[in-house]
C-alpha cells in the first residue's frame, strides 16, 4: 500500500500566495488561486503558440483530469464522463431513464437548486418528484418499488450537513432503484470511496474544493456500458471514435464517455489537473480532521463574541459553517473590502475551510466582524 508523504498545512498555503493579502474563506464557492494554476493557464498560452492546432494536446489534457478524478474516488477511468457542469451530469442521467412504469424520484429539499430542478424538468416526462429530510427514515418512507431514482447530496450546500448517503444507497438499491449523489461540496476536502459507497452515479466538479475553474465536472456511473444509458444530450465526444466524423451514424461508447457531449472547456482541464496535483499530494483523512478542527474553533470564537451560528457537529457537517445575518450578501460586500472572501447562500454566510486555511483566517475573520458591528451599532 502506497503512503502519501505529509504535506502540512503551513507547506500546503505557501502554495497559494493570494493568501498572504486575502483571508479566503470561500472555498465551497470557488478554491483559493495556486501557483500551480497560474502556471497552468500560462502552459497553455504557450502551447496555443507552438505552431499548429495544439488540439492533441488539449486531448491529453481532458484525459488526464478524467484519469486523476477516478483515482481520486476510487473509480476506472472508463467510468468517468468529462462534462461542463454538475447539470449537464444530473441530466445525462435523467435523459436516460424512463419514467412510465417507474416514476418517482426521491431527492431532498437541501439539494444544489441546479441538480433538484432538473429533476423538476423531468415531470413532463413522466416523473413523480417527491422529497425527504436528511434522516435515512425519511428516505426509506418514501422509496418503494415505484421508485427509479434516489436523489441524496454527500454533503449539503447550505448547511453543510453529511446526509447518510451509505444507507440510503442500501435501501433503494434493495428497492430496485438507482442513486445519484452529489459530492460537489465533499471531494477535495476529504475521502470519498464510490465503491463502499455502492452509489451508482457520482457528480462533482472542480470550481470549488478541487482548486480548478469552473466550467468543468466529472460523472461517475457505475456500469456505464448498459445499453439503457443512452442520453439524449450528444455531441462528437460521445461517439465510439469522435474522429470518425461520420454525421450519419450515431454510436455510443461502452465507457462513460457516451455521456459526453461537445468539445470540453480547454482551460477548465488545465486548471482541474493543477488542481487535481495538488490534492491528490494529500492524505485527504487528515485534510478532513483539519477543517473539522477550524470549524470548530470558528464556532466557539463567533458563538463567544455573541454572534449566531448555524452549523451541526462535527461528524454530522462538511466543511463549512453558517453564519447567520440578516443580510448575508451585504456582510459579504463588506467583509470583501476588508481582505475576507466568504460565500452567502440564503440567510447565512458560508465560512469555509481547506487544508490551506489556519487558525490566523478564523482570527481576522472574528476582528473583522466585530468591526463591522461596531462600525454598524449592532454589536451583538
Amino acid at each position: 500500500m502506497n503512503v502519501l508523504p505529509a504535506v502540512s498545512p503551513e507547506a500546503f498555503r505557501a502554495r497559494f500566495p493570494m493568501l498572504r493579502r486575502t483571508v479566503h474563506l470561500a472555498s465551497c464557492s470557488l478554491g483559493a488561486r495556486s501557483v500551480e494554476l497560474d502556471q497552468a493557464m500560462a502552459r497553455m498560452l504557450d502551447e496555443m503558440t507552438l505552431g499548429g492546432a495544439p488540439w492533441e494536446v488539449f486531448e491529453r489534457q481532458v484525459s488526464e483530469a478524467r484519469h486523476r478524478f477516478a483515482a481520486l474516488i476510487g473509480a476506472r477511468p472508463d467510468q468517468v464522463a468529462v462534462v461542463p457542469n454538475a447539470s449537464v451530469g444530473a441530466y445525462q442521467v435523467a435523459s436516460t431513464r424512463d419514467w412510465q412504469a417507474r416514476p418517482r424520484i426521491v431527492t431532498t429539499t437541501t439539494e444544489f437548486p441546479s441538480i433538484a430542478h432538473v429533476w423538476l424538468a423531468q415531470r413532463p416526462c413522466g416523473a413523480e418528484v417527491v422529497h425527504a429530510a436528511h434522516s435515512v427514515d425519511s428516505y426509506t418512507a418514501l422509496i418503494d418499488r415505484k421508485t427509479r431514482l434516489v436523489s441524496v447530496p454527500l454533503i449539503s450546500y447550505q448547511d453543510a450537513a453529511r446526509l447518510p448517503v451509505a444507507e440510503v444507497v442500501q435501501a433503494a438499491q434493495a428497492a430496485g432503484a438507482e442513486v445519484f449523489v452529489d459530492a460537489y461540496q465533499a471531494v477535495g476536502v476529504e475521502p470519498v470511496d464510490v465503491t463502499r459507497l455502492g452509489c451508482d452515479f457520482l457528480v462533482a466538479g472542480t470550481a470549488k474544493y478541487l482548486l480548478g475553474l469552473p466550467g468543468l465536472a466529472f460523472l461517475y456511473a457505475r456500469t456505464p456500458e448498459r445499453a439503457d444509458h443512452t442520453p439524449r444530450l450528444t455531441g462528437w465526444f460521445g461517439r465510439v471514435d469522435p474522429f470518425d466524423f461520420d454525421p450519419l451514424r450515431l454510436d455510443f461508447a461502452a465507457s462513460a464517455t457516451r455521456f459526453e457531449t461537445g468539445t470540453p472547456g480547454v482551460p477548465a482541464c488545465y486548471a482541474a489537473n493543477a488542481g487535481l496535483r495538488l490534492i491528490g499530494e494529500l492524505n485527504l483523512s487528515a485534510v478532513r480532521d483539519h477543517v473539522s478542527h477550524l470549524g470548530e474553533l470558528a464556532r466557539k470564537q463567533l458563538t463567544e463574541q455573541g454572534e449566531q451560528v448555524r452549523t451541526l457537529p462535527p461528524a454530522q457537517r462538511g466543511a463549512h459553517i453558517g453564519l447567520v445575518d440578516p443580510d448575508p450578501v451585504g456582510l459579504g460586500r463588506r467583509l470583501a473590502e476588508r481582505g475576507i472572501a466568504v460565500s452567502p447562500r440564503g440567510n447565512v454566510v458560508r465560512l469555509s475551510f481547506h487544508y490551506y486555511s489556519d487558525a490566523e483566517d478564523v482570527a481576522a475573520l472574528c476582528a473583522a466582524l466585530r468591526d463591522d458591528r461596531l462600525s454598524r451599532g449592532r454589536l451583538p
